[in-house]
């Protein structure tokens, strides 16, 4: 991995962390404190805890769509300071419904999908799976994290502080934007000229992209609703103060991380992604039916979260290394998007959804969420194995007018994609390894001044 890469999964995967546990520190301590605020129901309160879904949901799209067209920084950047003023409004709340349009307003900062589409951009083909997974662990492990921090701080800070840490991370997070690589994305089919729906329809024809959709969907709303109804469980069955749960989420944080790294690495140097993924969603379905069977006892949610978690970090490991081989070169961002919609449209139905099963006995509870992820195991069982690709890194040469060469290269046969980081004199190729020919290597190493292993 170079020094440019290095850098971009630094930033962007610093970036990821801050708002993650930013944004899910809220969730395992707010079905407890929410009452505090005016006008609090169960309704409104998991209302509340899943709203900045629903915001993530509507404007990820857009904003990924227009990052397939205009520079992904500028976005990225509108998006964290959305972020920001919406946890300063959560932070200054005195009622329920104007902490409700902080998490929407803080929902509406979408750029997970354009983060990702930026570090695809600036990593080759062949570390970007590796990139991507990173980035996977890197926001399994801060949701984790702010589920066990925030119970510990809310007694320190109360539920405003967490909102004004919320703000304060946004603020971090805009200045690690700075050091992360500003590519020039060079396409061999321009979208100037494709209408949005054009984009969106070449993404949505792709079957196992929907499916990726679907299992992000499903497991983030199953994910929110459990710690919508967790607290209070853990408070009846095992005595724990909202606190003292963060001390039980950790161990089990990192049991459950260091149980699925193995997996992970089987699944992307064994090629096995699919069957690891199947069978990461298989463990979460039974996880779920066991807290449903044992969620009177200590041992059943402990074992049950355990296993939910170990299923939790494969998912979200291998889903963005999933995405970024299969969708298209040119709409990355927009397949990165919609995957990210459905993870946040599915925070949103998960945060009401455990608002009103708080309602309902735990063996309803907890079977309606085992019964959610049973159905979108059976609906993605027909995704088919991620295609591996290739891709090569050249210098570029010095003294050069970057645009001409960049069109140079481009109209090499075999090459599909380039991303150039004038900064740095480096350039990614994305290669057709079916379509190049003796002419076309030798070309590429004229243009690049040096000899190729292609």
């Amino acid at each position: 991995m170079n020094s440019v890469e290095k850098k971009a999964i630094l930033g962007v995967g610093g970036i990821f962390a801050l708002r993650m546990i930013g944004l899910f520190m809220i969730v395992p301590v707010f079905s407890v404190y929410g009452n505090d605020y005016m006008h609090a129901t169960p309704l409104l309160i998991g209302l509340a805890v899943g709203v900045y879904g629903l915001g993530q949901a509507i404007f990820q799209i857009p904003m990924s769509l227009a990052a397939d067209k205009f520079p992904r920084k500028p976005i990225i950047f509108l998006g964290l300071t959305l972020f920001a003023l919406g946890g300063i409004i959560a932070a200054n709340a005195t009622d329920i419904y104007q902490v409700i349009i902080g998490r929407a307003l803080a929902g509406s900062g979408a750029v997970s999908a354009v983060l990702m589409a930026l570090l695809a951009d600036v990593t080759r083909e062949e570390m970007r799976t590796k990139a991507m997974a990173t980035m996977g662990l890197t926001i399994a492990t801060s949701i984790m994290l702010a589920f066990a921090f925030g119970p510990l701080l809310v007694g320190s800070v109360g539920i405003s502080g967490l909102f004004w840490l919320t703000s304060g991370f946004a603020i971090l997070a805009m200045v690690l934007l700075f050091i992360v690589p500003t590519p020039l994305r060079v396409l061999k089919h321009n979208l100037d000229n494709k209408s949005i729906g054009q984009q969106l329809a070449s993404v949505l024809k792709i079957g196992d992209l929907n499916r990726l959709h679907m299992s992000m969907f499903a497991l983030h709303l199953t994910m929110t609703a459990i710690f919508v109804i967790l607290p209070h469980q853990l408070s009846d069955v095992l005595g724990l103060s909202v606190r003292q749960q963060g001390l039980v989420y950790l161990p089990l944080l990192f049991i459950g991380f260091a149980v699925a790294i193995p997996f992970i690495i089987i699944a992307e140097k064994k090629r096995k992604m699919r069957q690891v993924f199947l069978g990461a969603i298989a463990l979460m379905t039974a996880a779920l039916a066991l807290l449903a069977l044992g969620s009177q006892l200590g041992a059943g949610i402990i074992l049950g979260l355990l296993l939910y978690f170990m299923g939790f970090n494969l998912l979200e490991a291998t889903i963005p290394s999933w995405i970024s081989k299969r969708a298209p070169v040119a709409n990355k961002a927009t397949a990165m998007g919609l995957n990210s919609s459905s993870q946040f449209f599915g925070a949103f139905v998960g945060g009401a959804m455990g608002g009103v099963l708080l309602t309902q006995p735990n063996l309803m509870a907890w079977g309606v969420l085992a019964v959610i992820m049973a159905t979108a195991l059976l609906l993605i069982i027909p995704i088919a194995q991620p295609p591996y690709l290739s891709s090569t890194t050249v210098t570029i040469p010095k003294n050069i007018d970057i645009q001409k060469w960049s069109q140079q290269m481009l109209s090499v046969e075999g090459v599909d994609e380039l991303v150039v980081m004038a900064k740095e004199q480096v350039a990614y190729l994305k290669l057709d390894k079916s379509q190049l020919t003796d002419r076309s290597r030798q070309e590429l190493s004229h243009l690049s001044d040096s000899r190729l292993d292609i």
